[in-house]
């Protein structure tokens, strides 16, 4: 057994992106077993993890799991087994659970809501997925503002964000040093105009406006694994 990798406090997170593969296709003969699927995230579960399912819209990728655990060895298992059940990896995030620097003083419930969130949320199948970063060009340098000027900033973004609290869940977990990009967002909501609008509204707000650089979007639809499998007509 390998010795646990984990994180002081909080959760590790891993996005998986995936696209299925029908038999005999030209990348591989063999196609995504569903069995192997299912039997992959049961031992997932079954190791106290959590995994959220969604079914993907649009050409990126048909399925996206997201992994959260406490242990880095576990969450790579998870990736292998996965992939050995044919289905293809084609993106990938990893983050963080965090407490923002600029959240000082925050509840000890809201703390351990965001360190140790429960996921996914009931009644919010709409998924959304993104990574971004605060900019750092030579005129517009996020990080060479004075810290009260941020956090001024950044109480104003999460005064947007708040006013959609009981429509969208927003899970922003920090990348920083282990991936591309600073934070990855994960949202959900009850109907996808919901994410549209407050990612919207939150461009408006400076520190998005003029210092927020955004990777790109995955949309989809959250349920059970069966479910997702059963539209991907993956039998």
């Amino acid at each position: 057994m390998s010795e646990l990798i984990s994180p002081t406090t909080g959760l590790a997170v891993l996005h998986l992106f995936c696209k299925t593969k029908q038999e005999n296709d030209e990348q591989s003969a063999r196609g995504t077993d569903r069995q192997a699927v299912i039997q992959a995230v049961k031992k997932i579960e079954e190791q106290g993890d959590q995994v959220v399912t969604a079914a993907i819209l649009g050409h990126k990728a048909d399925v996206a799991f997201m992994l959260l655990g406490n242990d880095w060895w576990r969450l790579r298992d998870a990736q292998t087994s996965l992939a050995q059940s044919g289905l293809e990896i084609v993106d990938s995030y990893v983050s963080l659970t965090e407490i923002s620097e600029y959240a000082a003083g925050l509840p000890e419930q809201m703390r351990n809501s965001r360190l140790y969130p429960e996921l996914p949320p009931p009644d919010k199948p709409a998924f959304c997925f993104y990574p971004m970063s605060k900019r750092r060009d030579e005129q517009v340098n996020w990080f060479t503002l004075p810290f009260e000027e941020r956090l001024e900033l950044m109480h104003e973004h999460g005064a947007s964000g708040r006013a959609f609290a009981g429509r969208v869940l927003q899970v922003i977990t920090g990348s920083t040093g282990v991936d591309d990009f600073e934070w990855g967002v994960t949202l959900f909501a009850e109907h996808p105009d919901d994410l549209k609008e407050v990612v919207y509204t939150m461009r408006y707000d400076k520190a998005s406006a003029i210092y927020a650089d955004f990777g790109p979007f995955y949309a989809g639809v959250v349920n059970e694994l069966e479910v997702v499998l059963e539209h991907l007509s993956i039998n």
